[in-house]
């Protein structure tokens, strides 16, 4: 298979990447699309899954005419997690919107479980904390909005997925009906053991099992291409399709982290910071634990932090200023600032995810003075990043006992240099910045040909080339202290509200 080529689907919260990848880890060409998101109301987040799907076609399509359409050995889906679709299954028609992760639509649900005090359950069965973050309070908010939704659900005329789910069924041209270990592990329904759906979550959520995908490892030929016209028009039908896997948890694989002992960061809308464990490790900290990635008889296991919102944030100050170019411009600007003088932003627009986990938390400025200007405020929302990171990467080391020696960065936000500095300087580590933008997307390209037998072996995918870049702190004990103390009282007041 010296000439095999792994398409790799990334589907992704603003946008749709498609790549094509060969034998030696090189990217042969690529394209993508961007998406639209509405907020119809307050921390409301949602999207057309039609739309996401079209996405989805159009990247592809441009991606292989770039390359002069070679042949494709197997393709691999990555995509965003926890966001949810429901269609019916005779038409393959959506029947509500796409309830993004980020929406917290069902946090007046998560309260109720709360109180009712199953949130221990939960924790020893999934790993996870009740969160409207999670899918399967999105699910069954869905199937309540959708006429007859849960009859019709449980006599199979629905399907509920989370986005591999959805990309995996268009693809398919509506033949496969199936999702991967990892996303099946940010539902709530899935029992992190048997590693099956959980017949007490189902109810709890009141989710009929029969409208659910059936659970695959993430390597694995989940079907084939239907070619046109259901599928991508210059994609051909009968393709393995060889990897559905979890945004974050590509980039975990993408960054050949395969055993435990090295941590990750994936810098884009919100972020993830990810460790490989060899068995599940029950946080104390505000941590989850999940599914690392699956092959065939191997399933690997993690902990992770999600940080709700990091570079959305700069996306959003760019268009709060009102710039051209929303995040670009907003990090241009931060960059003209020396330091944020004092200035912090929290940006808790959707509550605070790890290791704070509160809903209730809102976004707030701190430190503003008569000198305080766009630039010290640009700056403020960049460093919260980092510090957020920071939060969650402390919890990580007192959950695993150790300390942590580096951080591997990857994700688009990562390529802004400053951000990089900040976080080794607010951590006291090194930051080891992964060359590509597209390793979440490379991850899922590895387990699509593993399943496919472009790569045999482990070993072979860690002697592919992987360009990093060295961060490393500068900034001393005191210094760093001071700035991280000032951090942790502005997180205090957002908590408050």
């Amino acid at each position: 298979m010296s000439d095999a080529h792994v398409l790799a689907i990334d589907q992704g919260t603003t946008n749709t990447k498609a790549l094509l990848v060969d034998r030696q880890g090189r990217i042969v060409a690529s394209a993508s699309r961007a998406l639209s998101i509405r907020y119809p109301q307050p921390a409301w987040v949602e999207q057309d899954a039609r739309d996401l799907w079209t996405s989805v076609r159009e990247a592809v399509d441009a991606c292989l005419e770039k390359a002069g359409d070679p042949p494709v050995a197997a393709i691999g889906i990555s995509n965003q997690r926890e966001s949810v679709v429901v269609w019916d299954r005779r038409t393959g028609e959506p029947a509500g919107p796409c309830v993004v992760w980020q929406c917290r639509r069902t946090a007046p649900f998560c309260a109720e479980l709360r109180r009712r005090g199953v949130e221990a359950l939960l924790r020893e069965r999934t790993g996870l904390a009740i969160d409207p973050l999670f899918s399967a309070s999105k699910a069954r908010w869905l199937l309540e909005h959708i006429p007859e939704g849960e009859k019709r659900a449980a006599n199979g005329e629905l399907c509920i997925g989370t986005v591999d789910s959805w990309v995996l069924w268009n693809l398919s041209g509506g033949l496969v009906h199936a999702c991967d270990l990892t996303n099946a592990s940010r539902t709530q329904l899935l029992d992190l053991r048997s590693l099956q759906w959980d017949p007490a979550l189902l109810s709890l959520f009141s989710i009929p099992v029969a409208a659910l995908p059936a659970v695959k490892p993430s390597s694995h030929i989940f079907g084939e291409s239907a070619g046109a016209p259901s599928g991508p028009g210059r994609l051909a039908k009968g393709i393995p399709i060889g990897s559905l896997v979890g945004d974050s948890h590509a980039a975990l694989f993408g960054h050949a982290i395969f055993d435990p002992g090295a941590v990750k960061a994936t810098y884009g809308t919100g972020s993830s910071l990810m460790t490989v464990t060899a068995d599940p490790v029950r946080s104390a900290g505000g941590l989850s634990t999940t599914i690392a990635w699956s092959r065939a008889h191997q399933t690997r296991y993690a902990l992770e932090g999600n940080i709700s919102v990091t570079g959305g944030a700069v996306e959003w100050l760019g268009e709060f200023l009102g710039l051209p170019h929303p995040a670009e411009d907003a990090a241009r600007l931060a960059a003209s600032a020396p330091d944020s003088d004092g200035v912090y932003l929290v940006p808790a627009f959707v509550g605070l995810g790890a290791p704070h986990w509160n809903d209730a938390a809102r976004g707030l400025i701190a430190g503003l003075t008569h000198g305080t200007r766009a630039p010290q405020v640009a700056r403020a929302t960049i460093e919260s990043i980092a510090y957020q990171v920071r939060d969650v990467f402390e919890a990580m080391e007192r959950d695993l006992s150790r300390s942590l020696p580096a951080l591997l960065a990857d994700g688009g936000a990562s390529q802004n240099d400053l951000l990089m500095q900040f976080q080794a300087d607010i951590l006291g580590r090194s930051v080891v910045r992964s060359a590509s933008a597209d390793v979440s997307a490379m991850g899922a390209a590895w387990l699509a040909g593993l399943a496919a037998g472009v790569w045999s072996s482990l070993e072979e995918l860690a002697a592919l080339p992987r360009p990093v870049e060295r961060f490393e702190p500068r900034m001393n004990d005191a210094e760093r202290a001071r700035l991280y103390s000032g951090w942790l009282d502005a997180v205090s007041r957002a908590v408050k509200g």
